[in-house]
């Protein structure tokens, strides 16, 4: 219900300012712009997004389907269990979808985009094999869901690349407050679903595997500072990610050989179901792309900028971080668009200031939430979102502040 409201209402907006546009400023070309920016947004959901996905779901579908023949998956259920037992109460202990959203999680936490999507969506269906209302999101569903779009990474590869294509003279200097921005936003979205859920998290298991994680995170980012000068954190990073996600087909492999397991077959029997789940989101993809691109193109986003540009210096608050909120506003809606307008900051402002590494902060503190919305519920036919959308909104707001604080913190 949540996805209809927003739905209409980007529709709306995009309208309205257009319409006023031409109006008061004679701008007659205004809704030639918004109809040319639909088509265009039409036609790449279904070329640049949905056909490339295709190959990608194909592949690691095939991958979890030789894993979980060969047991990885079941270990990994068992591995986590005791944590996601108490997280997702609703899934039965060593289920398969425990361990496939474990490998997503897994995926998102290094950056391995192309690999966490078909993950998660073979999560999803998982999940929605134990939903008993087939139409409605499920608890385990948003759950899921949310700590998804909170985009939790270790390593921000594609950032620290961008940062580096476009000359600046430290690429990793924002890896930091990166990391810090989507934790945080990880933690509030965890906490805002468990407090709607009624879950306890001062449970021992839980409070164990929360300060663990954290205590891992803050290792990591104490050794990548202390230890490594940052051209070996680039070349670390790069070199880690890759062979993460060359190594985990591999292990599978070799998984089931041991296991007598017929791979080539098991590989194809799990790759025909990439098709089948591309083609289905589709709809659900060019229907969000298209209000998307209606919004951004009507130019409405310039104005929320300006409100809040307004309204930050009617509060005398320093306002040279909302120059880089566009890539701030648009990440919930479109990861394209965000770094379309993250590289766009750069190249204004240049990639060693201020505002360029808070666009870059903005951009790696949180996920897509609207578009893993409809691609993930899509994938799965729930209309009824529930607490979702506005769950995962507010994990984005909590890593959008704390990526304006840890800015401030560390290059103000």
């Amino acid at each position: 219900m949540a996805l209809n409201y927003i739905w209409v209402a980007l529709f709306l907006i995009a309208f309205v300012i257009t319409l006023g546009k031409l109006i008061f400023l004679g701008d007659v070309d205004a809704f030639q712009k918004l109809v040319e920016g639909l088509f265009d947004s039409s036609k790449s959901s279904v070329m640049d997004i949905a056909l490339p996905l295709i190959g990608n779901m194909a592949l690691w579908l095939g991958i979890l389907n030789i894993g979980e023949k060969a047991g990885a998956i079941r270990f990994l259920s068992r591995l986590v269990g005791p944590f996601f037992n108490r997280l997702f109460p609703e899934v039965p202990k060593n289920h398969p979808a425990t361990g496939q959203m474990m490998m997503n999680f897994s995926a998102n936490l290094l950056g391995l985009d192309n690999a966490a999507t078909p993950l998660g969506l073979k999560a999803m269906s998982s999940l929605q094999e134990l939903n008993p209302n087939p139409e409605t999101a499920s608890n385990a569903q948003i759950m899921f869901l949310v700590l998804h779009t909170s985009g939790l990474t270790l390593l921000p590869i594609g950032i620290i690349a961008q940062r580096a294509i476009l000359g600046a003279h430290d690429p990793t200097d924002i890896f930091i407050p990166c990391i810090i921005a989507t934790y945080v936003a990880t933690v509030v979205g965890l906490l805002a679903v468990a407090v709607k859920q009624r879950i306890n998290l001062l449970d021992s298991v839980v409070l164990a595997w929360l300060v663990g994680l954290t205590a891992f995170i803050g290792l990591v980012v104490w050794y990548f500072t202390v230890y490594l000068s940052h051209d070996q954190i680039s070349l670390i990073s790069k070199v880690t990610s890759n062979l993460l996600l060359f190594i985990i087909p591999i292990i599978f492999i070799t998984g089931g050989l041991y296991k007598k397991v017929n791979v080539f077959e098991a590989f194809v029997e799990g790759a025909k179901g990439g098709f089948e789940t591309s083609v289905r989101i589709i709809p659900y993809l060019v229907a969000m792309l298209a209000a998307i691109s209606v919004f951004r193109t009507s130019g409405a986003l310039g104005y929320f900028v300006d409100g809040f540009k307004w309204l930050f210096s009617f509060l005398q608050v320093d306002t040279r971080f909302t120059d880089a909120l566009p890539v701030a506003l648009m990440k919930p809606l479109s990861g394209s668009g965000a770094r379309a307008m993250m590289l766009d900051t750069m190249k204004t402002f240049k990639p060693d200031s201020f505002i360029g590494r808070m666009a870059c902060v903005f951009n790696g503190s949180a996920d897509t939430t609207f578009y893993i919305v409809a691609l993930y519920f899509g994938s799965v036919g729930i209309k009824k979102t529930r607490y979702a959308v506005p769950a995962g909104l507010i994990a984005d707001l909590a890593g959008v502040i704390a990526a304006i604080l840890v800015t401030y913190l560390f290059f103000g």
